[in-house]
């Protein structure tokens, strides 16, 4: 694993992490005592896919980084995926639970577009390192 990918695994543990987990001790904190937040289906909803999308994020954030290394794009792609698939994992649950932060939320608010530029932000980045993966490296060993 390269220093970038290092570094970026590093940050996503040491800052999202615990971002993950305070998330869902809040969420279990409202459900135990706070009738308003039980009261309220879109803003559970909303909140609850907020959490799980920043949990399986991360993972998945944690998991690309092993292969960017493998992947046969340029160093600036490489850029690209190691930023763009974490930055996902902060956008998208951001819209989520930013859109319903009012208790009295009955909709979501404009805020629910940062769902929207995680959703893009989470498929450039797997493309890119998906098309970079099917493409790989070519070993004087392997037939042309």
């Amino acid at each position: 694993m390269t220093p970038q990918s290092r570094r970026m695994a590093g940050l996503l543990l040491l800052i999202l992490l615990p971002a993950v987990i305070y998330g869902g001790v809040s969420i279990l904190t409202m459900l135990i005592g706070d009738p308003a937040y039980s009261q309220n289906d879109l803003r559970q909803d909303l909140w609850r896919a907020g959490h799980a999308h920043a949990g399986v994020l991360l993972v998945l954030s944690l998991v690309t980084l092993r292969y960017v290394e493998e992947a046969t794009i340029s160093e600036g792609m490489k850029r690209v995926v190691r930023h763009s698939i974490p930055a996902a994992a902060i956008l998208l649950p951001a819209g989520f639970f930013l859109s319903v932060a009012s208790p009295e939320a009955t909709k979501p608010n404009a805020i629910i577009y940062l769902a929207y530029v995680g959703a893009i932000s989470l498929v450039v980045g797997l493309l890119e390192l998906g098309v970079g993966l099917i493409r790989g490296r070519r070993t004087t060993s392997e037939p042309a």
